[in-house]
This record gives C-alpha cells, sequence and structure tokens, in this order.
C-alpha cells in the first residue's frame, strides 16, 4: 500500500504518460477506492496538476500557457531543493557559473552564500535578488527585457552580454526534455537566449525534475546532444535516465534522504 503524497505522485506521472486515466483504471492499479482516487484527483486538480473530467483526469497542458514563477516555485518543490543541493556539489571555488532562469537554480543561489569566491552570471530577477547581497561574490546581470512569467532577462540586449562571455559551468532549466524533440520552451525569445547561454558555457548542466521528461514545448532551445549532465530527482524512470544517458547525457539521480 502506497502512503497518499507518493500515490498522488504516481497518479500524476501515470496520466503524464498515457495523457489520461478514467477512476476505476486508477484505483485497480493502486488499489484504493474509487471514492479514494476521486479524492486524489480533487486535491491534485486543486494543486494545478491535472485536470478533472467526467469519470476520470487528463494531463493539464500548459505547454502554450506559461504558469507565473511563483506557480511553478511551488510545484515539484521538495524534488526542486534536492536538485539544487545535488547540483551545488559539482560547483568549485573560483568557478565562472551561469544560472539560468528557473526555480531550481532559484533554489541553488539561497545556498551559494556558503562559498568564498564565485562568480556568477544570471539573467533572472530572482536569482540576482537573492544574490545582491552577498558581498563576496561577484555578480554580472545579462540585462535585456524582463519576462513577467519566468522573471528571466532576455531578447537582444541580453544575447549580445552573453555572446561576449565564457563561463566554465551553466546550471540550464527547461520545460520540456524529449528523445525527439529535444529541449523545449514555451517563449521562442527566451528560447534563443537560452541557446545564447548553451554555445557560452565549457560545461552544460541541466536542473531538472522528472516531470519535464516526455514533455514537448512550442520553441526548440536544443538537441539532447547539447546537454553534457543532469540532474533530476528519483521519481524519474530507469527507461528515461537510460535514454539520456545513450545520448552521452550523465546522469544524476538526486535521492531522498533515508531516515
Amino acid at each position: 500500500m502506497l502512503f497518499e503524497e507518493e500515490r498522488k505522485r504516481k497518479i500524476v506521472d501515470y496520466i503524464q504518460s498515457h495523457g489520461r486515466a478514467l477512476v476505476p483504471e486508477l484505483a485497480n492499479r493502486f488499489r484504493v477506492s474509487e471514492s479514494t482516487v476521486r479524492r486524489d484527483l480533487r486535491e491534485l486538480e486543486e494543486a494545478k496538476q491535472l485536470r478533472r473530467t467526467h469519470g476520470g483526469a487528463v494531463l493539464l497542458q500548459q505547454d502554450s500557457v506559461e504558469p507565473s514563477f511563483v506557480e511553478k516555485e511551488d510545484r515539484y518543490r521538495l524534488q526542486k531543493e534536492r536538485i539544487a543541493q545535488e547540483a551545488l556539489s559539482f560547483i568549485e571555488e573560483e568557478d565562472t557559473i551561469f544560472l539560468d532562469s528557473g526555480t531550481t537554480t532559484y533554489f541553488m543561489a539561497k545556498h551559494l552564500r556558503n562559498f568564498q569566491k564565485l562568480t556568477v552570471v544570471t539573467n533572472s530577477n530572482m536569482v540576482a535578488q537573492e544574490l545582491n547581497q552577498m558581498k563576496h561574490l561577484d555578480l554580472l546581470l545579462t540585462g535585456g527585457t524582463l519576462r513577467y512569467e519566468t522573471q528571466a532577462m532576455v531578447g537582444p540586449i541580453a544575447d549580445r552580454a552573453i555572446d561576449s562571455i565564457r563561463v566554465d559551468k551553466l546550471f540550464l532549466a527547461i520545460n520540456g526534455l524529449d528523445p525527439d524533440g529535444g529541449l523545449t520552451t514555451p517563449n521562442l525569445t527566451e528560447a534563443e537566449t537560452k541557446r545564447r547561454m548553451i554555445q557560452s558555457a565549457k560545461q552544460v548542466i541541466l536542473v531538472m525534475d522528472h516531470s519535464k521528461f516526455g514533455k514537448v514545448s512550442f520553441a526548440k532551445v536544443a538537441e539532447l546532444t547539447d546537454i553534457h549532465h543532469c540532474i533530476v530527482d528519483d521519481a524519474i524512470s530507469e527507461q528515461a535516465v537510460r535514454t539520456m544517458e545513450a545520448e552521452g547525457i550523465k546522469v544524476t539521480v538526486a535521492r531522498r534522504l533515508e531516515l
């Protein structure tokens, strides 16, 4: 028998894999009553992780309507915090790093005070606000047009600034990663800025939660082969890990600490 939160997570994963599911189908799969499934679906809809339909639920389509930064911050928060902690272990003193705009990179920024000497480049308004009082860090902002949805600075000004620098490591955020579709995001302008980031980095490290795998959004950013390393939470499937590794990506799974 699964605990409630684990069951709800697996329900979301199942619907993400199949596109939709009926209440009896979920009740049979997870060995609970149909009333329990209906309650889970109601709570998951309230959390904006799916949409209920007559007799079941479907995947919440958000590829063209991007959720706000605050909405994304709450989604898979614990998993993103574990990914962020894992990502910190790949930063070395005196590195020059680029933090893309995203909730996981924002969680990373909160812990950079533990380093003595770093140069941090970012196009994230939220990351900049977090780091602007850390006097021991060299902080470089790209400038550009600020997007409300992601709090990212993008566009020609940001692109020109990024073209003029080179960084050791880019910690990249993404909306979707698919074996055929590559890396995608909802906004064309932001996709172009992300491409410039990838070109500026010696090492490209993707930080994403498991829900992004298999998703395809509107604007293509890069191929899987453009990524060197992916840090993801432990709800990722073994098949997904094998798929990424087959493309030459090193995969690090951020696991929950055992009590």
